[in-house]
């Protein structure tokens, strides 16, 4: 797990929205610990609170970009996808607004965030201990 999250940090996507996609991921899956830890991050990078608190409502808030707005959308497809098929619309829309090569980072990002949220549920983590480097 930790070589391929090393390998996302090679893809091209702002480090701000890395952070929002995992938040959002993490949200959805009920992680806590990658909740409290990707929050942290996200900060550290420069976020505000403001808009890590309505990234779950990112529909009604004006503080994202289409581009946000478009990632998020495809974090929520993917991270629900059992029994729910990617809708053809949300694809797009990720595509037109990140580029072939943004839709590419952001789905391997969401794919790596999904599968660290079931190692930190299945191992218990507790959230409120991590810290960010530097």
């Amino acid at each position: 797990m930790n070589q391929f999250d090393n390998a996302t940090a090679a893809l091209e996507l702002d480090p701000q929205l890395r952070e929002l996609i995992r938040v959002r991921a993490s949200m959805l899956n009920g992680c806590a610990y990658c909740v409290d830890m990707h929050s942290k991050d996200a900060r550290a990078k420069g976020e505000s609170e403001q808009r890590l608190y309505a990234v779950a409502t990112r529909h009604e808030a004006p503080f994202f970009s289409p581009s946000e707005r478009a990632a998020l959308a495809l974090t929520d497809a993917l991270t629900l996808l059992a029994g729910n098929p990617l809708p053809d619309a949300v694809l797009a829309e990720a595509e037109q607004q990140l580029g072939a090569d943004g839709l590419a980072a952001a789905v391997w990002i969401i794919v790596t965030i999904n599968g660290w949220n079931r190692v930190a549920i299945a191992q218990h983590l507790q959230a409120g201990e991590y810290e960010p480097a530097g």
